[in-house]
């Protein structure tokens, strides 16, 4: 289907990906776009992985991702990044943050975490972000999940005053100022070429 940006945004319980993807689809919207939107949630409570599902344009049939179709994988660490990747299309962008959230087959020894898992997602055009620095550099360490809607915002056609309004009518009040202070810090970061 042409004219449709499809966004996968991937991570574990607690990281935000959920608000995440309701900023993404709610700026969608706020220009003008059809949006289709859909969440995965698995144990999410307990470090259970959570994926968001949002597409957009001019018509969007269904929210559903096939493999191999995704325009924008935004993995909130390393490990989702990895399991999602079949996701992205060959040509797709894929933001990810620099950390690694150990799931519980790891943690009880049954399994182990590759030791070339950043590498492996290099070599697949992996932008790197370190959002908890960024988001600890804007004011609040919860902020990551909007550093990397910043980075991730660098290569979306949506317009940057619909994300300050959307990020700002979707936070917490206390939170506002942070909150965009974040969104700025991995947008720019990004834009300067500071991702990896």
């Amino acid at each position: 289907m042409s004219g449709v940006t499809t966004v996968v945004l991937a991570g574990v319980g607690g990281q935000g990906t959920i608000l995440a993807g309701d900023v993404l689809a709610k700026v969608a919207m706020a220009d003008g776009h059809d949006v289709r939107l859909s969440e995965v949630h698995g144990m999410a409570q307990r470090g259970g992985s959570v994926i968001t599902f949002v597409r957009f344009g001019d018509e969007v049939h269904a929210p559903v991702v096939d493999p191999g179709t995704a325009d924008h994988l935004i993995a909130f660490e390393m490990i989702e990044a990895a399991r999602q990747l079949p996701l992205l299309k060959r040509d797709g962008r894929l933001v990810v943050n620099q950390r690694v959230v150990l799931p519980l087959p790891v943690l009880v020894g049954a399994a182990r975490v590759p030791d070339d898992l950043e590498a492996a997602l290099a070599r697949e055009g992996a932008i790197f972000v370190d959002a908890e620095a960024l988001a600890c550099e804007a004011g609040s360490s919860k902020s990551a999940n909007i550093v990397l809607l910043g980075a991730a915002s660098a290569g979306l056609p949506l317009s940057e005053e619909s994300w300050a309004e959307v990020i700002a009518s979707r936070v917490p009040p206390a939170t506002v100022e942070a909150n965009l202070r974040a969104f700025e810090l991995g947008r720019a970061a990004c834009l300067k070429g500071a991702c990896r």
